[in-house]
């Protein structure tokens, strides 16, 4: 009776091991306490970043004004990141580089939502079309008075000019702000949760 109730047992903590905790758990291993976290996401952003100054210059997709706020985000997540993962911070000093990290995140989760919204409006709801963002910046617009545009009167941001299977650019600048902001809370959070065996 007691062999086969251990190896019940054992088959279960097997399975537990394989099929719920062992992903988690090299995920945590991965990031958790390390540089790699850190560096998986400023290269993320570089990258992504860097394509969108090639589909600007090179494809000829001249950005709106939220598409511009939403490389701010990246911006920032990208350099604290990359200061974090050459600091390499341990305990409460991985927060003081993480709440920058996951700040440039909610800045871009936010922006590229209402980016989704607007492309998802009937034709009729769509704001009107303001002065361009370059435009504002050259003239000397008050900053207030830009995110107002940007947030409330950019019509041309509703326009769909590039797509990914299926998914329009700002869908998917959303989707990387989600998850690099979720591989950020992995390593600030987890770290004493994570099994060593």
């Amino acid at each position: 009776m007691n062999a086969p109730d251990r190896e019940d047992s054992s088959s279960s903590s097997i399975f537990s091991d394989n099929f719920v905790m062992r992903p988690y758990n090299v995920m945590a291993k991965l990031f958790v306490g390390k540089r790699s976290a850190w560096f998986v996401v400023f290269l993320s952003c570089g990258g992504l970043l860097g394509y969108a100054y090639y589909a600007q210059f090179f494809l000829g997709l001249e950005p709106c004004p939220l598409c511009i706020l939403q490389r701010l985000g990246f911006m920032v997540m990208g350099v604290f990141a990359l200061g974090a993962a050459i600091h390499g911070p341990a305990s409460w000093g991985r927060w003081l580089w993480g709440v920058p990290v996951l700040a440039g995140g909610a800045w871009g989760i936010v922006t590229a939502g209402r980016h989704v919204w607007l492309q998802n409006l009937p034709a009729d709801q769509v704001p009107d079309c303001g002065p361009s963002m370059y435009f504002m910046l050259d003239t000397g617009f008050p900053l207030s008075e830009i995110l107002n545009e940007a947030f409330t009167g950019a019509g041309d941001c509703a326009e769909v000019d590039w797509t990914f299977l299926g998914l329009s650019m700002p869908f998917w600048t959303l989707i990387w702000y989600v998850g690099l902001s979720l591989v950020v809370l992995l390593a600030l959070l987890t770290r004493r949760h994570v099994r060593t065996r």
